[in-house]
């Protein structure tokens, strides 16, 4: 058994309900489910930013990608519909069983941390306002690599701060993309698919080495895999 990780949790989707969001694109765009093309969206173009070595913030991104949007289906997107989103982001409810799930990890001595593409917060960030941000030694933003994820820069960053190999790290995301990118540098990658997301059983793509439903069955993956 190979020694505890530390783990490094993903905060959008992962910790926080991003499906909190649907009710402002079933307004906007009379269709909830634009939720997700927004965030499929957000999430290519942060990406592809980063491999054009383009910088941006993953804040003032979400807004463009909600115009982008609008453009491509005929809806005017205005300014009271950006704030909006970005209040909405900033305010997304833990998932029901994140805390219980944090509470296990934490009594069981895990070290945790988290990694968002999200830049910091001038005053409170989604984590503090969701009231999961105690159960976390370290909350890190991509944004001094000037990346995002999955971009190797963005763990080894986290990594480096940590004083520790990426090797010693398990990325804890709702998102394949994610868990792969750290999986890609020889760290370890769980998978919480809250139903909505699945490993990518491609070859030659890192398979998470835990993969459950729910945070509370990841909590209790993780402590079985790694005991005391």
């Amino acid at each position: 058994m190979s020694e505890r990780p530390v783990l490094v949790f993903d905060v959008n989707e992962t910790l926080l309900d991003l499906e909190s969001l649907a009710p402002i694109f079933a307004r906007i765009f009379g269709d909830g489910a634009a939720m997700r093309e927004w965030f499929a969206q957000l999430v290519l173009y942060s990406q592809s930013l980063t491999i054009a070595g383009v910088g941006s913030d993953f804040a003032s991104l979400a807004g463009g990608v909600l115009q982008m949007l609008g453009d491509i289906r005929g809806v005017a997107i205005g300014d009271d519909d950006l704030a909006e989103l970005r209040h909405g982001i900033g305010h997304m409810p833990a998932h029901d069983d994140a805390a219980d799930a944090l509470s296990l990890l934490r009594d069981r001595g895990f070290r945790m941390v988290t990694l968002t593409n999200s830049p910091p917060s001038d005053g409170p960030d989604g984590l503090t306002r969701a009231g999961l941000a105690d159960y976390f030694e370290e909350r890190f933003s991509v944004q001094p690599t000037g990346r995002f994820k999955p971009a190797p820069e963005t763990y080894r960053m986290v990594a480096e701060r940590l004083g520790c190999k990426v090797q010693d790290m398990c990325l804890v995301a709702c998102h394949t993309w994610d868990t792969l990118g750290l999986q890609a540098l020889g760290g370890h990658g769980a998978l919480v698919t809250h139903g909505a997301n699945a490993p990518l059983p491609a070859p030659g793509v890192p398979q998470p080495v835990l993969c459950t439903t729910t945070l509370t069955q990841m909590a209790e993956a993780i402590a079985d895999r790694w005991p005391d």
